[in-house]
């Protein structure tokens, strides 16, 4: 059962602070996509895998830093004026959000990609491996086939 109501009602502030807050310290493949694309993201993209994950596929361009190696490594890997965007395997891992709050409690701006690796290869877009590039068709289920993005 619901807890809102059918009534309209004022802005609700709340609520407001909740999705801002998720737009903020989130974003998606499109977004990211899109922001590589650009030629200046303005973020570092950082796989949080480790090396099995990594040579099996990943984002082109994306930074290796398993989440374990982030207190030894970062510093040297990261530029602490750069934001970064943190992935791992997707949904159903929570890799890429440990990775966020140790970067977040170093110092880091942050966000997590929601879905990780799994929502960017199905819905289409380009990955390599250690076998080179390879671009997947989009999933029906997660990406509109005919379109570059989720146009939403």
């Amino acid at each position: 059962m619901t807890t809102l109501d059918a009534a309209p009602r004022q802005a609700d502030a709340a609520a407001i602070a909740h999705f801002a807050a998720k737009l903020r310290y989130e974003t998606d493949p499109s977004d990211v996509d899109a922001a590589l694309r650009s030629g200046r993201p303005g973020f570092v993209l950082v796989d949080t895998r480790g090396a099995a994950a990594w040579a099996q596929g990943r984002i082109p361009g994306a930074v290796h830093l398993p989440t374990r190696d982030i207190p030894d490594r970062a510093g040297r890997v990261l530029d602490p004026a750069v934001p970064v965007v943190t992935y791992c395997w997707g949904p159903g891992c929570n890799g890429s959000t440990r990775a966020a709050l140790q970067l977040a409690t170093m110092g880091y701006r942050v966000q997590e990609m929601i879905g990780g690796f799994e929502y960017w290869a199905r819905e289409g877009l380009p990955v390599e491996s250690d076998d080179g590039p390879a671009t997947r068709p989009a999933d029906p289920l997660t990406a509109p086939v005919a379109l570059p993005a989720c146009d939403c």
